[in-house]
Parts: structure tokens; sequence; C-alpha cells
């Protein structure tokens, strides 16, 4: 009895040990099965520009492996969105931001890839100045956006002034993208936003971001039945120059220019025809459709408003990925 309550225990004790030294290695492949835990890091740096606040924002994230990740970053004031960045192949972004006056709390969000999970940096308070130099601040939402070739997606630019109250006629703000891959194009919604004098609200507009599919197909146009007149427009002043080429030889005038006269005919009848890009697209049909490049690119979103002497400029960036 002794010998198996001994042989039970040294069986129950091999088996907690395999245990032991499986849970990490399970844990190991859960966690890579779900991507690598991440460390998202914020560093804020403001300077006054023109009696505003500046900020320079310094991103990083890394995973639990010590190696950078790749995705996009949100950086919020508060919850509140207010521009995407790309992270670079170190893991790292930068972003530029003109703060509204007052205080705010800066955060980077990271979205995440198929390697790692998402995570959120620490916050950054920062006070903003309060200045008397009328001014405005730019941001968009979402700050980052896919899309399918194809597909089409909205995003909303925010125009929010400041200092206001100084203004004494209304101020106008464009708005315009960069940045924007091949067969990608933007529409803005209204295109130029109106601050009146002393409001604090907020004007938006409304962008369109559309993509292309790629296509194979190729219209291919009715051909006519009869070539006939084709062919005898590019044969009969090919054969009237060729005629008076030789026959210039007897050194005839009237010949020479019959024939400088035919070889004119002769080019212009070639530029109309088949060397002509119209005819080919006529008898051809136009090329198959290329579609917008896959990937991941980092928009500009840029609003100006000039007072006839000066222009004021601020940009939000986004991040676009093409499926």
């Amino acid at each position: 009895m002794t010998r198996f309550w001994g042989r039970a225990w040294r069986l129950q004790l091999v088996a907690g040990l395999g245990i032991a030294l499986a849970l990490p290695a399970l844990a190991l492949t859960a966690e890579s099965a779900k991507g690598l835990a991440t460390e998202t890091t914020l560093a804020a740096y403001t300077r006054d520009l023109n009696g505003s606040t500046q900020a320079t924002l310094s991103i990083s994230v890394l995973g639990t492996d010590g190696q950078p990740a790749s995705g996009a970053v949100v950086i919020e004031d508060q919850g509140k969105p207010l521009e995407g960045v790309a992270l670079n192949a170190a893991g790292q972004a930068t972003a530029v931001l003109t703060l509204l006056p007052g205080n705010h709390s800066l955060t980077a969000s990271y979205g995440g890839d198929a390697a790692h999970q998402p995570s959120d940096s620490q916050a950054a308070p920062v006070t903003a100045v309060t200045g008397t130099t009328p001014d405005f601040s730019v941001s968009v939402a979402p700050a980052t956006i896919s899309l399918t070739q194809g597909q089409s997606g909205t995003v909303i630019a925010s125009i929010t002034p400041i200092n206001a109250a100084s203004l004494t006629a209304p101020m106008f703000v464009t708005l315009s993208c960069s940045g924007l891959p091949d067969q990608a194009s933007c529409t803005f919604t209204p295109e130029n936003l109106e601050i009146l004098p002393g409001t604090t609200t907020v004007v938006s507009s409304s962008m369109l971001l559309t993509t292309v599919a790629g296509s194979s197909a190729r219209v291919v146009p009715v051909q006519p039945v009869n070539g006939a007149p084709i062919a005898w427009a590019i044969l009969l002043p090919g054969a009237l120059g060729l005629a008076g080429l030789a026959f210039g030889a007897r050194r005839r005038t009237w010949l020479n220019r019959l024939a400088l006269l035919a070889l004119v005919g002769f080019v212009a009848v070639l530029g109309t025809t088949a060397c002509s890009p119209l005819y080919n697209y006529h008898n051809h049909g136009p090329p198959h459709n290329l579609p917008t490049p896959v990937g991941s690119y980092t928009l500009d979103i840029n609003a100006q408003s000039s007072n006839g002497i000066t222009a004021t400029t601020h940009d939000a960036t986004m991040v676009l990925t093409v499926q």
C-alpha cells in the first residue's frame, strides 16, 4: 500500500511539472495567435507661433520583443480624434498640431496590425496660450480609413475658430488634400468654409475619398466594313509623291512643287489616320483601367486662409489604407 501511494505521488509530481512547463508555452502560443502586445509612448514639445501654441509630438510603438510595430497611430485630445500618422520602419512617427487656447490631454492610440495588438500611450498634458490674433485649427475624423480598390469613403474635416472675436470681417478657409496615390481623388463639400466674427462654432466639410478598381476589359469598337477609302487616302498621296520625286529629277519646277504638295498631303493623312492617338482610340478602344495601388498612404489635409496680405495655413494628416 505504501508503495502504491508513493508511486501515485510521483505520478502527480511528474504531471504537475509537465503542466507547469506547458503553461508558458501555451501562453506564448496564445499571444502569438492574437499578436504581440505593444507599448506606445508619446512625447509632446510646444512652442509659441504667432500668438498660438504649436505642439510637436514624437510617437514610438514597440512590441514586447523590442521590435518596431507597423501601422497607423491616431492622435486624440481627451478622446477626440485630431489626426492620424503612419509609423515608419523604426515604429516611429511625428505629428505637428496647432492647439486651441486652454488645457489639453494628448494621447496616441495605436490600432495594431496582423502581428501586433493595439495599445494607448499615457496622456501628455499640454497648456496652450491665449492670444488675440484670429486663427483656426483643423482636425479630421476618422483619422484612419481603409478602402478596397474601387471603394469610396467619407472623412469629416473640421475647422475650429481661434480668437474669432478679433475678426473684423468673415474669414474664409479653403481646403485641399495632397499625398494621394495614383488613381485616387478627394473632393471637399464645401471646399470653402466661413468663420464669422466672434463665433466659436466648429465648421465642417465632408471629404470624399475615391479609389479605382482594376479592370482587364477593353472596349472594342465596331470596325468599318469597307476600308478602301482609308487605303486610298494613304496610297494616293504617296503615289503622287513618288511620281513627283521621279519627274523632279528633270528639274521641272512645277513637278517639284507637285511633289512637295503630295508629301505634305501624305503627312497630313498619316496624322489623321493610323498614326494618330485619336484614330487608335476610335478603332481600338480605350485601354483597361489601372487600379489604385495597394498600400498605406499619409494624406495631408491643408486648410488655408488669406486676408489679402498674409496667408494662414494649417495641416492635419490622416492615413489611407488601400486593400
